[in-house]
């Protein structure tokens, strides 16, 4: 079977990474500047914590906090007592969430508020951010979209904490800190539908479907500039994304633990390194969600784009 480009060189990395004693990896680069990517085991609120702690120093004032809260009665969405133990530490911040283009109860705002209610988000209040209707964002040096339809909310903060469960997804491939930002921020109604539609086709797939998905991760990057900050809880890994609700498949992938950065590139370019330096049982089922759905297109086109680093340094805390 033939070897991909990224195997090759998570594969060389190996005797640096290791799967039992991770402490300090630099990914293979060309380039002598690295983004810093914050790493942890303890999938708790603790450790979501302490990885918080070297990434918040550009966000002030409001901050939101996009979390999938996922379909109704979703199996694997990040538990909601980390969450509202985590953000107990988060001054000033405020979940965020945006309705969906797919048939769901979230659909709706009505829907989408019963929905939180049935999962548990209801320690805080959780702003549905086109309740009120869209506002747009462009999207500099986008060859798809010249902008993007968001939730009007979203003008209503200062910054955003990115808080991901990095997972497969069916179109996607994978989804991390881009797809939660790109999809998550769009508003229901429109920029959902910006991103998936490609000519009649509303639900087009592959690598122009990767691309639309980071321009509209590009709308959100640039409107929030240093003020924004990425989380992503490897843990509970379907090759489904919590959007599935309870016929998301069983996860077949161990949990890893937690990947923080100011870097959204480097985010998820390291979470999906570590998928890959899993052994080939536990990689197979997420791998081939990955490739067959051309998901690694996500981490090329943001490159292109500037998009952030894919040049990182792994930091054990």
């Amino acid at each position: 079977m033939p070897v991909s480009r990224r195997e090759f060189i998570v594969g060389s990395s190996l005797a640096i990474l290791g799967v039992g004693g991770l402490d300090r990896v630099a990914a293979a680069t060309q380039n002598s500047v690295k983004a810093k990517v914050y790493f942890t085991r303890d999938l708790s609120p603790v450790g979501l914590s302490k990885l918080y702690a070297r990434i918040k120093q550009g966000l002030s004032g409001k901050i939101a906090v996009k979390v999938h809260t996922g379909e109704p009665n979703g199996p694997n969405i990040i538990p909601r007592e980390w969450v509202k133990a985590f953000l107990s530490g988060v001054p000033d911040s405020t979940i965020v969430e945006s309705n969906v283009l797919y048939p769901s109860p979230r659909q709706t705002t009505e829907g989408h508020r019963q929905t939180l209610k049935t999962n548990g988000w209801t320690f805080s209040p959780v702003d549905i951010l086109d309740a009120d209707g869209d506002v747009n964002l462009p999207v500099t040096g986008g060859k798809w979209i010249k902008e993007l339809a968001v939730g009007k909310h979203l003008l209503n903060y200062e910054s955003m904490l990115v808080l991901t469960h990095f997972k497969g997804h069916a179109m996607g491939g994978f989804g991390g800190s881009l797809k939660n930002i790109a999809i998550g921020c769009a508003s229901g109604k429109l920029g959902k539908k910006q991103l998936h539609q490609e000519g009649d086709n509303l639900w087009a797939a592959g690598p122009n479907f990767m691309e639309r998905m980071v321009e509209g991760g590009k709308a959100i990057t640039d409107h929030f500039g240093s003020r924004i900050a990425y989380i992503n809880v490897l843990r509970n890994m379907s090759v489904d994304c919590d959007c599935a609700g309870v016929k998301a498949a069983p996860p077949t992938a161990p949990d890893l633990g937690i990947l923080a950065s100011t870097d959204i590139l480097a985010v998820d370019q390291a979470s999906v390194d570590l998928v890959y330096a899993l052994s080939p049982e536990q990689r197979h089922d997420l791998v081939e969600r990955i490739e067959s759905r051309s998901g690694l297109r996500q981490l090329t086109y943001m490159k292109e784009l500037g998009l952030g680093n894919d040049q990182y340094e792994l930091i054990t805390v």
